[in-house]
């Protein structure tokens, strides 16, 4: 079972505290309650630690990803909504609203020292309006000062988070390291662009005489050879000379070698024998179609004729961006059991993903990796082309076909470990030479990951940092791609690796002894370049999958922060799945539900929200719809019919689960693929327990195109889901947005995000047919989305006509909401409201 992440955010049996209890140390308990009597206590919340209770990485030890779940550390700006300050409330349906609307009634301008950015301003909140969109932009308070540079002596990082500056002197050693290998390069190299090149020079590089060259960075070698097809696999024929800093070179004279040759390297190792290995610069390798076989690299140098001419540019970069991003493995995206290639999947699987209003694709299992059901993540060669899937031109003809519907594609890299296979990849490379400035990782026990069985990289050595900025800059410059969604981070940044660790929320946790600062650094570079790579009229991502929470992690670089653009909310699913399993709908708390929702730095760093990625589907686990639907999912599924009370059940929180987290729980959005039409089963790779069977590794898309089917009405309703993104640019960092109701006794949840507003009712069985919810914009309303539509296989239960504000308050703790509307709110439905006067034209307008 995957490990329940614990969300104390209930009001029972919690005492109130005087305003004293307040003051706090950095290291006081996570848990604690803090009392905030005036909107001068609350602030200093917004930076807070977040906090977690158990251990996340014990659940890598089941997982062929070595993804963690679990999510950040709970931000301390939740004790907001865990205590009642001595203002006399107690607990209770209006109190719990309330207490709610200190998330968006106060503005960080007054609060938080240095310039603000879009994101730094995503809970301010005003009352009055101007019309249409343009409004909620120009809430978006302009920067105060100019953002310092990298050369800065001290990280502006601590300016803009007063939490940090407890921890100045690490963050402090953490930029200094980071100037002071730039200016290293700088001197050395030329710069940053420069030292990331390292791939147009390694490895087996065509000539355009018709020749090759082949360089190896192997200063513990006493002897090596280069053998292939192309010299009877004799190494005598093509010895290699060693050169300057342990690099391993010869020249193949035109004629030599030809397009699609296999070659390998034959070493002499410290220890005297002779062994043979992959090149660590293989672009592309492949093995034969038989159970013991190995790989051998392939020289690719294709003719002109047979090269993939790029047709289309990267996706402008429009003014603002949120990630909607369709999360998908190539190999089980075909429905017949097999392994689904790139063009199958470019001209078939591409169209339906943008079809679908998604703007991110982010490609699985890339790199290759000689153990398939290892979903991509036991990576053996850096380098190369997945070859299951196709050839680099196949690849690249995915990534045009991508760009030519105008979606980023960013790509699974797993820099935080490699696969221990040394006789098909990189950790070949070591051979015991006891020596960390000559291999790529890390000597002895800390240079192996024992949950995953796989080599760590030494992050703080020149060559390590060259390969791996090297590997980032290839797959940016020549297969196109838009960014990367890094793997395992939480690994990287701490010595511990997260094993059997938990984050409390102290912020010793992430800024001391335990910190691999080498590690955060290459980070910081990697980052670096790859905004310098990727032109500015472009959309560049960069994406943390990382368990902990490490405040900095998502702050620019030029800031002293690591430089992602967003992290992953990885928390969420979990948190989903144990009330599917263990809370009866009746139990569910919705204080609970918009905490965790709510459960990011505010303003500091951007998070992606989901309800379940790739690691809810695996072998073991069941997606949301399988753990709603049960048997059902085989049975009840036909729309010739009514549907039993549990698929009308499961169909409903499905698609509210979807909803709330979209709406409100993060700046961007992830679904893994097939989800979103709640695909039945788990997925399994095929492997010896399954007879190696690939039925569990596809994806049955004509599922969600069969009219008799449920599974279409899911897919309906998150397209109409996503397109409040198209049309609203709801997700959007610095938008307006206020939780105005949260309502546990009637399960109720009204929130307020840029121009719309969504109620939500989880009641398994009390409907409302006069609700009155606050709004902050007065006028006429109409419905932009209803879960209970008949087209989403709904009841149809919301009355479609136009519901008017009146200039009566909404009583709030802070900040009252201007005027009032009455909907009616249907048992286990939700329904997105927005203003008509402002979006006249909008294409839900009446």
């Amino acid at each position: 079972k995957r490990p329940w992440y614990s969300v104390p955010f209930g009001f029972k049996n919690i005492t109130p505290r005087t305003p004293s209890a307040f003051a706090r140390k950095p290291s006081a308990s996570p848990t604690a309650a803090h009392a905030c009597t005036s909107l001068n206590e609350v602030a200093p919340l917004l930076s807070s630690a977040p906090f977690k209770s158990k251990s996340a990485a014990d659940a890598r030890a089941t997982s062929p990803s070595g993804v963690v779940s679990g999510d950040a550390p709970r931000s301390a700006l939740m004790a907001i909504f865990v205590t009642l300050p001595d203002t006399g409330l107690a607990p209770g349906r209006m109190n719990t609203s309330r207490m709610y609307s200190l998330l968006g009634s106060f503005s960080l301008r007054d609060h938080l020292p240095g310039p603000l950015s879009k994101a730094e301003a995503c809970m301010r909140h005003t009352t009055q309006h101007d019309k249409g969109r343009e409004h909620f932009e120009s809430e978006i308070p302009t920067p105060r000062a100019t953002p310092r540079t990298t050369t800065t002596a001290t990280p502006n990082v601590l300016d803009l988070d007063h939490e940090l500056a407890g921890h100045a002197e690490h963050l402090q050693y953490r930029w200094d390291n980071y100037v002071n290998f730039r200016r290293e390069i700088e001197q050395n190299e030329g710069g940053l662009a420069q030292f990331a090149s390292a791939y147009q020079v390694n490895g087996l590089i065509p000539k355009p005489d018709g020749g090759a060259t082949f360089r190896e960075w192997m200063p513990w070698a006493q002897e090596a050879q280069l053998i292939g097809d192309f010299n009877g696999w004799d190494g005598n024929a093509t010895p290699l000379t060693k050169g300057d800093f342990g690099v391993w070179e010869c020249d193949l004279p035109p004629g030599t070698i030809e397009h699609g040759s296999r070659y390998k390297v034959r070493i002499k190792a410290p220890h005297g024998g002779w062994v043979d290995r992959l090149s660590a610069w293989t672009r592309y390798a492949v093995a034969e179609a038989r159970m013991d076989a190995t790989y051998d690299g392939i020289f690719w140098n294709p003719p002109a004729n047979e090269r993939h001419v790029w047709a289309h540019q990267r996706p402008a970069a429009p003014a603002t961006f949120a990630p909607v991003i369709y999360e998908a493995h190539v190999g089980m995206a075909t429905e017949e059991s097999r392994v689904g290639t790139y063009r199958e999947f470019a001209d078939t699987v591409v169209p339906r993903i943008a079809a679908g209003g998604y703007n991110t694709v982010q490609l699985m299992a890339v790199m290759e990796h000689a153990y398939y059901a290892s979903f991509g993540y036991h990576v053996t060669i850096p380098f190369g082309v997945c070859s299951r899937q196709g050839n680099p031109e196949d690849l690249k003809y995915l990534v045009d076909a991508c760009h030519a519907h105008g979606l980023v594609v960013i790509m699974d890299v797993v820099h935080s470990h490699v696969s221990s296979n040394e006789v098909d990849g990189i950790a070949g490379m070591e051979m015991g030479q006891g020596d960390a400035a000559s291999t790529y990782y890390h000597m002895g026990e800390r240079g192996y990951h024992k949950l995953w069985d796989s080599k760590l990289y030494n992050y703080g050595t020149y060559e390590v940092r060259r390969y791996l900025l090297s590997n980032l800059r290839y797959w940016l410059e020549e297969f196109n791609f838009d960014g990367f969604r890094f793997d395992g981070v939480t690994s990287m940044l701490y010595h511990h690796h997260g094993i059997h660790r938990s984050f409390s929320g102290d912020f010793n946790e992430y800024f001391g002894t335990d910190t691999d600062v080498d590690a955060c650094v290459y980070l910081m570079l990697a980052n670096e370049l790859i905004r310098s790579s990727i032109p500015a009229t472009s959309t560049s991502l960069s994406i943390a999958e990382d368990v902990s929470g490490m405040p900095t992690l998502c702050r620019p670089v030029r800031d002293g922060g690591v430089g992602f653009d967003y992290r992953l909310a990885m928390g969420l699913p979990d948190v989903f799945i144990n009330l599917l399993e263990n809370v009866p709908d009746e139990h569910w708390s919705m204080q609970n539900l918009v905490a965790t929702l709510c459960n990011r730095r505010f303003a500091m760093e951007k998070t992606i929200a989901y309800v379940e990625s790739h690691d809810q589907s695996i072998v073991g686990d069941k997606t949301v719809l399988m753990w709603l639907l049960g048997p059902e999912i085989y049975t009840g599924m036909s729309a010739l019919g009514e549907p039993t009370a549990v698929v009308r059940r499961g169909m409903s929180l499905h698609m509210m689960m979807r909803l709330m987290t979209f709406f409100f729980g993060g700046e961007g959005y992830l679904t893994f693929m097939g989800n979103e039409f709640g695909h039945p089963e788990w997925v399994d790779f095929p492997r010896e327990g399954n007879e190696w069977s690939h039925d569990m590794c596809r994806r049955q898309w004509s599922l969600a195109d069969m009219d008799h089917l449920r599974y279409t009405h899911l897919q309906a309703f998150d397209r109409a889901m996503l397109k409040l993104e198209k049309i609203f640019h709801v997700l959007e960092a610095g938008n307006h947005f206020v939780v105005s109701m949260v309502d546990d006794e009637r399960k109720l949840i009204v929130v307020e995000r840029g121009p719309l507003v969504a109620v939500f009712n989880f009641h398994p069985s009390e409907s409302i047919d006069e609700l009155t919810v606050g709004v902050g914009r007065p006028g006429k309303y109409w419905p932009a989305l209803d879960a209970d539509d008949w087209k989403f296989g709904g009841e149809g239960r919301v009355a479609w006509f136009e519901r008017f504000t009146i200039p009566e308050p909404y009583p709030m703790e802070v900040g009252d909401r201007p005027c009032t509307m009455v909907v009616n709110s249907p048992c286990r439905s939700a329904v997105v409201y927005f203003n008509v006067d402002d979006w006249p034209d909008c294409e839900f307008a009446p």
